[in-house]
């Protein structure tokens, strides 16, 4: 199969202008023959469900928690970015491209790129006029900060909890077409699996997690807007619940998965404390912003430190390394996140590491309190650093934070065209589900944009083309596929809930995110894949012979909702081996040892691995077919990544 991207013609900046004029409209009295299916109700599907219900159009929602307001994206923290250039600092729309382009270290299309740096300016006025109350200054205006991978102002922000002000705007505008009655909402279902019918889309398959019902629901189009799949590490900055499982089993019905081994470690996290903890806290990046990032120069300071014989404000300032600042003068410590956590993992390999087990680093801000007042760093950042008091019991207003990279996010995902459309006709991927802005890194700050990106602006003109071709023809669930499709569901619970060994599916998970981050997280070697691949597929077997799944369906069963996504997770985790094994190259987030400069950078091989990685499943227990998407750049030029 060939891998057509659909990317229009012309030049970059009126690609997208020119795409729309040249889509195909639904009329607007038509609109309301069609049912359009959304699975997840974060950033990305509570904006397509509102939006799409305002067009007229009969949406059904589905969430697994019991209110769209549960949605992770709530978590995230520092802001959102937008080429306003309100600071007249020199940012631009093709300034924004250049620099998500480069932060993800090319390997991301240049037409979705510069398609996201569009549509950031219309977002923040999209979302000022829903309430959400980002940050002014004193005269009213819009304020900004700054990002790692950025030399601009860019970063609209409400405190430090910007993420769940953006949600509360677009769960607004849904609940506006939910009482409408143009948008039907189903909270406590978790879709299993997608129907397909001459293979389209039609429909999904959902369990009720209150009840165990398994029911079909049919549509004319599904939209996957189910986020990433970080908890594949089991410790991740995403909610517990946050999981593959939607985006897996569309993958097992056809559509490809990209760029998998593409993940994203934050540098700013709360350390790691001990094997008791289901999940790890986010420190928005927004705090790099002001506070200075730091390790002992000595091995003979650090070890003073981890013993607590001396304390962090006690450490004079000649021996401290400033090591962000050193390498990279020209962004300090508004480098690209992977750029930071390579650099902190650095330190501790070399001893240098601070707290009780040394796997950490000093996130200190005495400089700006003491250049601002603790005052202003409160207004900026008091929640969080509310937050991390209640956490680990420390005041970083009078001692340095300790932080040190953890997952967060995910750059792959379904592939999809410039349409947003899987490898499944009618089946599209919005937001962290898919792989398609991001290339290698994600640059802070552009998770919220590309979601609010892709429901508010772009799938309403994509979605129309697909329908205005296929027709407003019924669909319902009469048709054999769906009860087909039901059975399988049922086979693989009834599966599931005969596991009766000895060993919970939350063991498992902990082993299996143990492999994942040791051999396939902050750096890779061939030779710790290969094993990685092994130590999984030994797990996998395992799993299905001793793991235990207790209860009944015709319940409440959080032990066969965990062991289901567990499954898939294990599978999952053996592709993102594959892909890591394959992509013989460091790019981004993707660090491969043998492959470096000699400064410790990622080096990439444009020659050979300057393509999108897109994944065929080809039935269980086979290996997947590799496809290839090659990558082309007209407007930027390919080089090194350099930010000293």
């Amino acid at each position: 199969m060939t891998l057509d991207a659909k990317i229009p013609q012309g030049p970059l900046a009126e690609k997208w202008s020119k795409h729309k004029f040249d889509l195909k409209l639904v009329n607007p009295a038509n609109k309301r023959k069609y049912d359009i299916i959304i699975v997840g109700t974060g950033l990305a599907g509570a904006s397509a469900a509102a939006t799409l219900g305002e067009l007229g159009y009969n949406v059904k929602a589905f969430c697994f928690q019991d209110s769209p307001r549960r949605a992770h994206s709530i978590a995230a923290q520092g802001g959102i970015n937008a080429a306003k250039n309100y600071q007249n600092d020199g940012d631009s729309v093709f300034r924004l491209f250049y620099d998500t382009i480069k932060g993800g270290d090319y390997r991301a299309r240049e037409a979705n790129v510069h398609r996201l740096a569009e549509v950031s300016v219309n977002i923040i006025d999209q979302c000022v006029a829903q309430g959400v109350p980002f940050a002014r200054e004193y005269g009213g205006l819009l304020d900004n900060r700054s990002f790692g991978g950025s030399q601009v102002s860019r970063t609209f922000y409400a405190r430090g909890q910007t993420g769940q002000q953006l949600l509360l705007g677009a769960y607004s505008a849904l609940n506006r077409q939910i009482h409408a009655g143009k948008v039907k909402m189903y909270t406590r279902h978790e879709m299993l699996d997608v129907v397909t019918i001459d293979g389209h889309a039609k429909g999904i398959v959902t369990r009720n997690m209150l009840t165990g019902a398994i029911d079909t629901h049919a549509g004319h189009a599904v939209l996957l807007c189910t986020g990433g799949y970080s908890n594949v590490f089991y410790l991740s900055t995403n909610a517990i619940g946050s999981n593959v499982t939607a985006a897996w089993r569309a993958h097992k019905r056809g559509a490809f998965f990209g760029n998998p081994c593409y993940t994203q470690i934050h540098p700013t996290c709360i350390p790691v404390t001990g094997d008791h903890q289901s999940k790890l806290t986010l420190m928005s990046e927004s705090l790099r912003n002001d506070g200075r990032v730091w390790a002992p120069k000595t091995v003979e300071i650090a070890e003073q430190l981890r013993k607590g014989t001396l304390k962090a404000d006690q450490v004079k300032e000649d021996d401290r390394d400033y090591f962000l600042e050193r390498k990279y003068p020209a962004f300090g410590n508004l480098v690209p996140r992977d750029v930071a956590s390579r650099n902190a993992k650095e330190m501790v390999e070399e001893g240098r590491g601070v707290g009780g087990s040394g796997f950490a680093v000093f996130l200190d801000f005495a400089d700006a309190i003491k250049r601002l007042g603790e005052e202003t760093v409160k207004a900026k950042y008091g929640n969080l650093f509310d937050m991390y008091i209640q956490i680990t019991d420390e005041n970083p207003y009078k001692q340095p934070m300790r932080i040190y990279p953890a997952v967060h996010y995910t750059m792959g995902g379904l592939w999809v065209d410039y349409n947003l459309s899987t490898t499944i006709p009618g089946l599209y991927a919005l937001g962290e589900c898919n792989f398609s802005d991001h290339g290698a890194n994600r640059l802070g700050a552009s998770a919220l944009m590309q979601g609010l990106s892709d429901g508010y602006f772009v799938i309403p003109y994509t979605l129309g083309d697909y329908l205005a071709k296929t027709g407003p023809k019924k669909v319902d669930t009469s048709h054999p596929a769906f009860e087909q499709t039901k059975q399988d569901v049922i086979a693989h619970v009834n599966k599931l809930l005969a596991l009766k060994g000895n060993k919970t599916t939350n063991e498992y998970h902990r082993e299996l995110g143990h492999i994942m981050w040791e051999y396939c997280g902050m750096a890779r070697t061939e030779e710790g894949l290969k094993k990685a691949k092994g130590l999984i597929q030994a797990l996998k077997a395992d799993f299905w012979k001793n793991a235990i799944v207790t209860g009944e369906n015709e319940e409440v069963n959080a032990s066969l909702e965990r062991a289901g996504r567990v499954a898939d997770f294990i599978e999952l985790g053996e592709l993102m081996i594959d892909d890591a094994l394959m992509r013989k190259e460091s790019c981004g987030g993707h660090f491969r040892v043998e492959s470096q400069t000699a400064d410790g950078e990622a080096l990439r091989d444009d020659e050979n691995f300057a393509f999108v990685a897109a994944w065929e499943f080809k039935g269980e227990n086979q290996p997947e077919e590799l496809h290839k998407e090659q990558l082309t750049f007209e407007a930027v030029h390919l080089s090194q990544r350099n930010y000293a």
